[in-house]
């Protein structure tokens, strides 16, 4: 029965460091098969580095995925295509660099990794994710025994209706980018594990991650300002999903949540 673990938007140095001494003893505990987990804020807040992939790599996360701050480190759209466990939004233009998607194998048993980007109250222009999401589904029993698909995305309905749509066809549906663990997590009834967001692997004393006081100033007076990565009552977010190596869906979804007391 692979086991799959994913994090959710790693924040900032606080995040790294929950993932380097948290996540070790969490693969051992947890016998974890396969880890995956969104880095797109790994860089102060704001991207991520070939330098920061590899940390996190270091510390076994296997696949990192991105989202709508993929390129917001100088010169990291001319690293990405040299780093071999990182995989790019599969809906942006076909031109950008990066990897769309990214396999995984573990005794035998592969696992397709894929982030989609929402459209609705999004930046960045994106094709249809309900339609990328489609094209790696269809790869299930060919060049995959399993498809885990990512929505990267603003909106909860977005995040449902591709959960629904996909149900029966990924092992799971995870959404990212609002950082705010959602209470959802289960297995949908055609057998794909689904959670609205996992919440980010940050600092919660802090809104969304950054520092509270210039964010609640910007509310009042909206004027510009920098917003620091906070670094208070920091949490390892995510989900752990059991699959069925025969049939490439989902047996069991919970989510995880745990702070820098439990190493």
């Amino acid at each position: 029965m692979p086991r799959l673990l994913f994090l959710g938007d790693i924040v900032g140095r606080p995040g790294r460091h929950l993932v380097r001494d948290l996540l070790p003893g969490l693969v051992t505990a947890e016998r974890l098969d396969f880890v995956v987990a969104n880095a797109e804020n790994a860089a102060a807040g704001a991207g991520l580095t070939a330098d920061l992939s590899r940390e996190l790599k270091n510390y076994g996360c296997q696949a990192l995925t991105l989202g709508d701050h993929c390129w917001d480190q100088k010169g990291f759209d001319r690293d990405i295509g040299s780093l071999d466990w990182v995989c790019r939004p599969a809906n942006l233009p076909a031109a950008c660099p990066g990897r769309t998607h990214l396999i995984l194998e573990k005794d035998g048993f592969r696992l397709l990794v894929a982030t989609v980007l929402g459209r609705t109250f999004m930046g960045p222009k994106a094709d249809c994710p309900f339609l990328a999401a489609d094209a790696f589904c269809a790869r299930r029993g060919v060049d995959a025994d399993a498809v885990f698909i990512e929505i990267h995305a603003e909106a909860t309905s977005e995040k449902i209706a591709l959960g629904r749509y996909l149900d029966g066809r990924a092992c799971a549906v995870v959404g990212t980018h609002t950082h705010v663990p959602t209470a959802d997590v289960r297995v949908l009834p055609k057998g794909t594990g689904y959670l609205t967001d996992a919440g980010m692997t940050g600092p919660y004393d802090s809104c969304l991650g950054r520092e509270l006081e210039p964010v609640i100033a910007r509310f009042l007076d909206g004027l510009p300002r920098s917003f620091p990565v906070a670094e208070g009552d920091p949490r390892l977010c995510g989900a752990i999903f059991d699959l069925d190596a025969s049939t490439g869906l989902c047996l069991s979804a919970r989510r995880i949540e745990l702070t820098a007391g439990n190493t």
